[in-house]
């Protein structure tokens, strides 16, 4: 087996193990000559490299795949993955787009010291978010590589039953100039998921909102230059179950046939549907031809400008898009054929592994027949083709969810209007939409503890 199959994340033992003819003076003078490495030395090493190599390029980093020659730009560095394997052995995961949209996952093992960093190997882990294999952490922390079609649920993302974690939503504030004005989701209880929020750290005061049309809880703060780049944290306790059809009398479901801002009622989405569902009779086989539909013409790609709003109009016309803009059509599609859906968003967490960051938002889908309620994750299906007929039906227990529907009104409530969704802060500085930096973290207990 190829060493590169397993990921080591104590390899330094491992080395003073087979090393027992040495001796302990040796072995401490070999230990303090390897200097201490931490993840912002492997971002800047992995950077410098990307940098070096795409200037060799004219401008694109030249990747080998398949017999093929990629060009591809640096889209993002997965800092949440970026990991010391041992003595000069390190390993990153990053985003690497090509200029039709295409974007591939890669990973990179490096081997060096801060400052003078190689890369030593380069494989791609996914295709338009569609893994070639997959990492799984085992209880000596060692991570090896499974093939896909070999790989269980949970280590495709899908804890199935039960699962139950800390979760730490953290929001850094940018240079505060005027007045500022921000909105927080939190998690609330539900059927399906329980929460209890164990500490929230804000500066100055903060008050809870209550979106009356949706049922989300909300925290408001008002801000002042004084609060520039401090922290806000909200700390929660949440057990998850995984969430399959299931019945709800709470809401009228005709209401979730009404257009929203970027979800608009539009003659195409009305065409584009009735012929996706020609010849297929009951809502059901009629939605699962739409999902299929989605899942055929849309692309997982976060390129260009325009993904990530869940604007149904722009998912129609790019056929590319994130989690957002795969189910704003499939919503839309839903509704123009009379089959009530509806959106909700929050956060995945990984499955395979209990602790450590969560990589951003996510978001999903439900639609209405015979009386129930069917969750659907069209963009995990089509990431994961093994999982697509587990996602038309069932959302896994592993993922916490921040806030449900679009279009939120709240009171008080941004100056741009009605909030569009709510995962990642609303941040208004002198009435102008702004950024907040996000971390979201979360440490695994075993279910029952």
């Amino acid at each position: 087996m190829n060493w590169r199959t397993l990921i080591p994340a104590a390899l330094v033992v491992c080395i003073v193990v087979v090393g027992c003819d040495k001796s302990p003076e040796i072995e401490q003078d070999a230990a303090a000559s390897v200097p201490n490495v931490i993840t912002a030395d492997i971002q800047a090493g992995i950077e410098k490299h990307i940098d070096e190599q795409t200037q060799r390029g004219n401008g694109f980093y030249i990747l080998d795949h398949e017999g093929k020659e990629l060009k591809l730009k640096l889209v993002r560095v997965h800092t949440e993955y970026l990991a010391n394997l041992g003595p000069r052995e390190h390993f990153a995961c990053i985003d690497m787009a090509t200029p039709d949209g295409d974007v591939y996952d890669v990973d990179f093992f490096l081997a060096g010291d801060p400052g003078n960093m190689t890369v030593t190997e380069t494989t791609v882990h996914k295709f338009n978010g569609q893994p070639n294999y997959v990492w799984k952490q085992k209880r000596d922390k060692t991570w090896h590589r499974i093939e896909v079609d070999d790989a269980p649920p949970e280590v495709l993302g899908a804890i199935k039953g039960s699962d139950q974690f800390e979760f730490l939503y953290q929001a850094t504030l940018p240079q505060l100039t005027d007045a500022a004005r921000m909105w927080i989701p939190i998690p609330t209880t539900d059927a399906f998921q329980t929460v209890e929020v164990t500490s929230i750290t804000t500066p100055g005061e903060h008050q809870m909102l209550k979106d009356v049309e949706h049922g989300n809880t909300v925290m408001f703060l008002n801000l002042d230059a004084e609060d520039s780049g401090k922290t806000i944290e909200i700390r929660c306790q949440v057990h998850r179950l995984e969430k399959g059809v299931y019945e709800s009398k709470a809401d009228d479901p005709k209401q979730y046939l009404n257009p929203e801002n970027r979800v608009p009622a539009d003659d195409r989405f009305r065409t584009i549907a009735e012929d996706a569902v020609k010849g297929k009779t009951g809502d059901l086989v009629r939605a699962r031809a739409l999902y299929d539909h989605v899942i055929k013409t849309m692309r997982y790609a976060k390129a260009g400008e325009g993904w990530g709003q869940g604007d149904a109009v722009f998912a129609c016309d790019a056929r590319h898009g994130n989690c957002t803009d795969f189910h704003s059509l499939f919503i839309a599609l839903c509704r123009a054929v009379d089959i009530p859906a509806r959106f909700a968003i929050g956060v995945a967490i990984p499955s395979a592994r209990d602790e450590g960051a969560a990589d951003g938002y996510h978001c999903w889908a439900e639609f209405y027949t015979d009386g129930k309620w069917w969750p659907v994750d069209i963009s995990e299906g089509d990431k994961c083709s093994p999982l697509s007929t587990y996602y038309f039906g069932h959302h896994p227990a592993n993922r916490v969810e921040l806030s449900r529907g679009r279009d939120l009104v709240l009171d008080p409530g941004p100056e741009s209007g009605p909030i569009n969704f709510l995962a990642y802060p609303v941040l208004e500085i002198g009435g102008k939409p702004t950024k907040a930096k996000v971390v979201f973290s979360f440490n695994r207990s075993p279910v029952g503890s």
